[in-house]
């Protein structure tokens, strides 16, 4: 008879079930000491991947204009500047929006494997499931 807490029953169910094996089987593999294939579905958040792609065009697309500007001789400006600047504002904010996107599979990577190693909640009061 194995006893469980009741957060340590919902983590090798769900990882039975993200094996695709039923829980007594998914159990007996970890007690025997193999590794049971455990795969996660990730979905990306495309169209706002879409969106940063083609704002990443817009803004090349402008440095290139500016430095253009520059190359032919173009007097440096306060409008020029302001363009500039709006250019680096633009370039931040979105690399801001990419680290956040990536921060956020490194938690959900993280988390993951926490939860395989069974690190999570070890101790915790709870009820047992037999």
């Amino acid at each position: 008879m194995l006893r469980l807490t009741d957060t340590e029953y919902e983590i090798i169910s769900s990882n039975a079930k993200n094996a695709s094996l039923p829980l007594a089987e998914y159990a007996r593999k970890l007690i025997t000491g193999k590794t049971p294939k455990i795969t996660y579905e990730i979905v990306a958040d495309l169209p706002e991947l879409k969106k940063l792609i083609g704002e990443f065009g817009k803004i090349g697309s402008n440095l290139n204009q500016i430095a253009r500007y520059f190359n032919s001789g173009g007097i440096h400006s306060q409008e020029m500047r302001k363009y500039i600047q709006q250019g680096i504002a633009d370039i931040f904010e979105m690399k801001h929006e990419v680290l956040k996107m990536a921060g956020d599979l490194h938690s959900l990577s993280a988390e993951l494997s926490s939860i395989q190693k069974g690190a999570a909640a070890h101790g915790h009061p709870e009820t047992y499931h037999q």
